[in-house]
């Protein structure tokens, strides 16, 4: 077995990631739903908005941890 196989693989992952990263920062706006979900927080006062989107980053965190699971078999 290869010493770089590992680290190869690593270059691969996160290559991977930065491409969906960066496609998902390139195409927020135009995702349906990403970031308008139900139970999102959104509080407008006289100068500021305050958003927190919760619900997504709960949603993002469980699909980002199964491809990761399934990576990892």
């Amino acid at each position: 077995m290869n010493e770089l196989q590992p680290f190869g693989k690593l270059l691969i992952l996160s290559g991977l990631i930065l491409l969906i990263v960066g496609l998902l920062f390139t195409f927020w706006d135009k995702l349906p739903l990403i970031g308008k979900l139900p139970g999102d927080i959104v509080w407008k006062g006289k100068n500021f908005t305050f958003y927190f989107p919760i619900v997504t980053s709960i949603l993002l965190s469980i699909i980002i941890s199964l491809i990761l699971y399934f990576f990892r078999k």
